[in-house]
């Protein structure tokens, strides 16, 4: 096998192509003679910035000598965290996580390396180079001796917060895998860690498991607040009071779901009233107002799923003035098929909205969780509406629709529910819709049909 020639001889070799001496590369790179020199003619270690500035004056993609880099100047020396640390930093800047692999598997038996990586992690996290993040992640919580420190617990946190997609088993997995690790993290990240998780679980349906995280965080927000003492950071989702606030804006939202709907109603009288409250800084009147609005629809929103169907207009009212309407028009939905209601009239007030919607985009948890399944059960709801009427080319349009969004969030409940209206008005389907359907449902089946965990051998 032909030998892959040093850094080194590469530089020597390009001098040497375009006649150039020492003296002229270094002007060229802004590198003094000395140092090119040194590079050249002796074993002096190149540091990442030197091997940058080289690259680039031969005209030579930024990366190019990364993995040589490491067989020469890393492998073959003694580990300095100095030396290293400027080259994992510009390997993340240039996503060569593999080249990451390689350095850091060199410095996880020295427990002087685990925070320093844990730092590099934090870095890149911050700045959006979530793979690198994850795997460095992994790497120290791995090599993480106190398996109760909270510098293990936030590396779980942000694996949480990185792993978490759209595939809903797959969230309850990661949910599942990072909640006993809430406990060991400071008391400002774990307000925003149960936040974070009672909004996952939301979106799963999990009511019992968002009652009771709502529940620790009310608690653990309300001790801190009595005892008024400053953060060392502040939560990353307002002030101290909105987390107390929030815990029973979540609590009214679990039983409502669960059919309590007096309970429901105590929970959002107690988030209508925060007299309590004593800041009056911008952001705080900003947060009592966001909570004086969300009490105001949800009390609509209590009465009309509880029978009082007399709100339904006043709440109309109410949604066609905020900006996103789809969580408001699938109460709407929701409640004409449970109480057999007519709101044609409110679906053609509402039909530009609808045609023109489009899933905003964000990191924050409840909007990638929560407003993603509301969009899919919208749909659904709005399907069983139209067909029961009669509507049957609107209706499978929109069955179809949910069906689809079901299967990429991979929502099983309505994965389910979608195939049995189907089923429930096949008779009534175009051949089109029909064919439509089966093929949906047949990569669905496709993507599920190795995952039933059977292995029969000898």
């Amino acid at each position: 096998m032909e030998n892959t020639p040093t850094i080194r001889a590469e530089i020597v070799k390009y001098l040497k192509q375009k006649d150039l001496t020492m003296t002229e590369f270094g002007h060229m790179i802004d590198l003094n003679v000395g140092t090119i020199s040194g590079i050249v003619t002796s074993n002096r270690s190149i540091s990442v910035h030197q091997l940058d500035c080289i690259t680039m004056g031969m005209n030579l993609p930024p990366d190019y000598f990364y993995e040589r880099y490491i067989e020469e100047c890393i492998e073959d020396f003694s580990l300095n965290w100095r030396k290293i640390s400027p080259f994992l930093y510009r390997c993340v800047e240039l996503n060569r996580l593999d080249c990451i692999q390689r350095v850091v598997s060199m410095l996880l038996d020295n427990p002087a390396y685990p925070p320093l990586l844990f730092e590099l992690a934090e870095d890149s996290f911050h700045k959006g180079y979530k793979d690198t993040a994850a795997y460095l992640y992994e790497k120290v919580a791995e090599s993480e001796k106190h398996q109760h420190s909270e510098r293990l617990a936030v590396c779980q946190y942000r694996l949480f917060t990185i792993g978490i997609g759209d595939d809903q088993i797959q969230n309850l997995q990661i949910a599942a895998r990072f909640e006993p690790f809430i406990d060991r993290l400071d008391e400002v990240d774990q307000l925003d860690a149960l936040k974070d998780l009672a909004n996952l679980y939301r979106a799963l349906s999990q009511w019992n498991k968002v009652y009771e995280l709502a529940q620790i965080m009310r608690k653990r927000a309300k001790l801190r607040y009595g005892m008024k003492q400053e953060f060392h950071k502040k939560p990353k989702d307002g002030p101290l009071f909105a987390y107390i606030a929030y815990g029973d804006l979540l609590c009214a939202y679990a039983c409502d779901a669960r059919g309590d709907y007096e309970q429901g109603l105590i929970y959002i009288k107690a988030y209508t009233d925060l007299s309590w409250v004593k800041e009056r800084d911008p952001e705080s009147l900003h947060w009592l107002g966001l909570f004086q609005g969300w009490a105001k629809i949800n009390t609509y929103v209590n009465r009309l799923m509880s029978g009082d169907v007399s709100v339904l207009p006043d709440y109309v009212e109410y949604i066609s003035g905020e900006k996103e309407i789809f969580a408001g028009l699938l109460n709407v939905v929701e409640a004409a098929n449970r109480y057999n209601l007519d709101i044609d009239h409110i679906l053609d007030r509402f039909e530009s909205q609808i045609a023109a919607y489009r899933e905003p985009e964000s990191e924050d948890i409840y909007t990638q969780q929560v407003l993603s399944d509301e969009y899919a059960r919208f749909w659904y709801k709005l399907a069983k509406y139209n067909l029961f009427r009669e509507k049957y080319p609107y209706g499978f349009k929109c069955l179809i629709h949910a069906f689809g969004k079901s299967v990429k969030i991979n929502n099983v409940l309505l994965i389910s529910n979608c195939s049995g209206l189907f089923e429930r008005f096949r008779v009534h389907a175009d051949p089109e819709t029909l064919v439509q359907y089966q093929s949906m449902l047949l990569e669905v089946w496709e993507k599920n049909e190795k995952k039933d965990g059977f292995l029969f051998s000898s």
